[in-house]
């Protein structure tokens, strides 16, 4: 009997718990996340390490790709409910008239050419590509600005040099290492590794489009409206955010249970400065990118990105944030650079 009642007591003290004020269960929102094997993505492992998921009734299951354009193509076949794909993979679909919208990001920059260190003396800058073989990752951030790269410096990237699109970071470098090509575009942690096997980086992302967006949240437009959801999303992403600036040991051990690597590799990689962690979803920024896909003959269209960029759904859940603490100097500091990168 003494067992029974404290059965009882238990079960009343969860139904309290679970119960909303008007006496129904609140169940957790299910979500299909679509990621990268990356530290860039960092605050979705941190998001799900540390319950800030949880925190805002969310049931997260992550779910890998090796590239952007696998990842982008589950999101359209409703495969997922959001991904985080290089901004080269939403705006190519868009323009092929593809109903997504973008609402925040994940990082930014983070790209970078690697060459052979033999080779290393003679690529020092993208003019020096031209004539060259360069692999690329298929829809990858990286591939789009070494495009609008190589058309700025009045290389045709369709004539004058030979681009492949492989499938991983790896395949790309293995393709350097064996002489396949002769330059490749990677990411990081993988710029990393690529040294750690002889490779020398040569240019890196930012210098060629200085504080470019990377990945970008994405959603079927068609479920724009379920805004609830995605506010609930960016404020986990956004506290990830803020964790991770205030404790590199727990990142850490959160990006490595998610891609497999030496932590102290990890460490460098997501730490180092190369990598732009913000969550922000950058309209400006998007829209400078889109220009130079369109000026470089990346894309095929004339039309405007800025309707497939919803800025508001960030904007409220920061603003949320901000309210609850009022004081916390990160979330004010988030606000002034939403107005510079959206307003």
């Amino acid at each position: 009997m003494k067992t029974n009642g404290r059965h009882r007591l238990l079960t009343a003290l969860i139904s309290v718990l679970l119960l909303g004020g008007s006496g129904a269960v609140r169940a957790a929102t299910p979500l299909k996340v679509g990621y990268l094997p990356v530290t860039g993505h960092a605050k979705f492992f941190v998001a799900k390490e540390q319950g800030f998921f949880a925190q805002e009734g969310l049931d997260v299951e992550l779910v890998e790709f090796v590239n952007s354009a696998d990842g982008i193509n589950a999101l359209k076949a409703g495969k997922l409910d959001v991904g985080a794909f290089g901004t080269t993979a939403p705006l190519v679909h868009i323009s092929k008239g593809t109903d997504l919208r973008i609402i925040g990001g994940i990082m930014g920059e983070d790209a970078a050419i690697v060459t052979t260190a033999q080779n290393a003396g003679s690529v020092k800058s993208i003019a020096d590509l031209r004539g060259k073989k360069i692999a690329t990752i298929r829809l990858a951030t990286g591939d789009a600005v070494l495009r609008g790269a190589l058309h700025d410096a009045k290389i045709d990237w369709k004539k004058d040099v030979e681009i492949f699109e492989l499938k991983s970071p790896p395949a790309v470098i293995e393709a350097v290492k064996t002489g396949q090509v002769d330059a490749g575009v990677i990411w990081g942690p993988h710029d990393l590794r690529a040294e750690e096997q002889g490779l020398k980086v040569v240019i890196r992302s930012r210098t060629l489009q200085p504080g470019h967006p990377c990945c970008r949240l994405a959603v079927q437009g068609t479920r724009i409206a379920e805004r609830a959801t995605w506010e609930k999303l960016l404020r986990a992403i956004l506290k990830a955010e803020k964790f991770a600036q205030e404790n590199p040991k727990e990142t850490v051990a959160a990006i490595v249970k998610y891609v497999k690597l030496d932590p102290a590799l990890v460490e460098t990689a997501y730490y180092h400065g190369y990598l732009e962690q913000g969550t922000d979803p950058n309209a400006k920024g998007v829209e400078k990118f889109w220009s130079i896909m369109q000026s470089s003959g990346f894309v095929d269209s004339t039309g405007d990105i800025k309707p497939s960029i919803e800025v508001s759904l960030y904007k409220e859940a920061l603003d949320s944030l901000a309210k609850e603490s009022p004081k916390d100097a990160y979330w004010a500091k988030l606000q002034k650079t939403f107005a510079e990168r959206n307003l």
